[in-house]
């Protein structure tokens, strides 16, 4: 039986540093892929459905994003929605998408 897709935009493959804020601890982790509203993120001990996050993509311009755990593969990561704030933070993750997309077609 196929699992059903409840994603509406498409991912890329792209992996890249991350660090979580969670409290007042920082996690490092990794991208697996990404879309323009959300991503994977490799991690051995991923947080829980439900939980919500503050996160910096290390790029060469960082991108700060608002993460929420939609789900959990145990030892593996999690997928998570993402917001942005229409500022810097959003055209940049939005010029990532679209190069991306240009790559992978």
């Amino acid at each position: 039986m196929r699992r059903f897709e409840r994603r509406w935009a498409p991912r890329y493959a792209f992996h890249a540093d991350l660090e979580i804020e969670w409290g007042s601890t920082v996690l490092r982790a990794r991208t697996r892929d990404v879309s323009s509203n959300g991503m994977f993120i490799e991690s051995a001990d991923p947080l829980w459905v439900g939980a919500g996050f503050s996160a910096q993509l290390t790029l060469d311009r960082p991108v700060r994003i608002n993460c929420s755990v939609k789900r959990v593969e145990p030892g593996r990561g999690m997928g998570v929605s993402i917001s942005i704030a229409e500022d810097q933070n959003g055209e940049r993750y939005q010029e990532l998408i679209n190069g991306l997309s240009v790559k992978q077609s």
